[in-house]
């Protein structure tokens, strides 16, 4: 049961940062010849997991005080607002 979860964040997050602007910062960060890469990817490393120990400490907050499903349908529908506009915005 656990290896699915994990198995299911891992993939969900890996594919969620593929591209993003954190990717690209630390490619950037790395295309220095003078910077240690990793010390790069230390700090990157470090930075994504103190990101990711908060989401989890504020969902388990959270779930305290909302259901699951409620949760969802939040996480959902902020998803989709932050789509639109990215869609729409130029």
């Amino acid at each position: 049961m656990h290896w699915k979860t994990f198995a299911t964040v891992f993939f969900t997050v890996l594919v969620a940062e593929m591209g993003d602007k954190t990717q690209l910062a630390t490619l950037l960060f790395s295309a220095d010849r003078q910077t240690s890469k990793w010390v790069v990817f230390a700090g990157a490393a470090l930075a994504l997991t103190a990101a990711a120990g908060i989401g989890v400490l504020v969902g388990s907050q959270l779930e305290r005080f909302l259901s699951p499903k409620l949760l969802k349908t939040i996480a959902g529908v902020g998803f989709l607002a932050i789509g639109a506009w990215t869609l729409l915005s130029k």
